[in-house]
């Protein structure tokens, strides 16, 4: 399973040569599309806004996840062990437990909640 931070949305989105052969990798790799929490979502299209970009996402990108009392719960957890981290970067490593994959540009912050998580891998770009 492949969760996807703001950082990843931004960068697989940005329609650039790398950013489409990272998509055709992941598709040949069986991760695609990869699963984007809601709150990724909002952050992301936020942030766009506040930058006057209009680009919308690709179509196969939005699969927002429902947050859950429980995902919120252990975020909130993730967030004290690791001592860092937003909410969403909290929810995003919780989501991808036990065993999934992070796509991220905020190596220290995800990887440190991480280092809390069951099996969960980061993978910067």
């Amino acid at each position: 399973m492949l969760i996807l931070d703001s950082a990843g949305v931004t960068r697989l989105s940005s329609r650039t040569k790398p950013a489409l052969a990272l998509v055709r990798s992941l598709v040949n790799e069986g991760l695609w599309p990869p699963i984007v929490p809601t709150m990724v979502l909002v952050e992301d299209s936020r942030r766009r806004s506040t930058r006057c970009q209009r680009k919308p996402l690709p179509q196969d990108l939005h699969r927002p996840v429902p947050g859950h009392a429980r995902d919120r719960s252990a975020g909130s957890r993730a967030r004290r062990r690791a001592r860092t981290g937003s909410a969403g970067d909290a929810l995003v490593v919780v989501l991808a437990e036990p065993g999934g994959t992070v796509l991220t540009g905020d190596k220290a912050d995800i990887e440190a909640l991480a280092a809390h998580a069951s099996g969960v891998t980061v993978e910067v770009i």
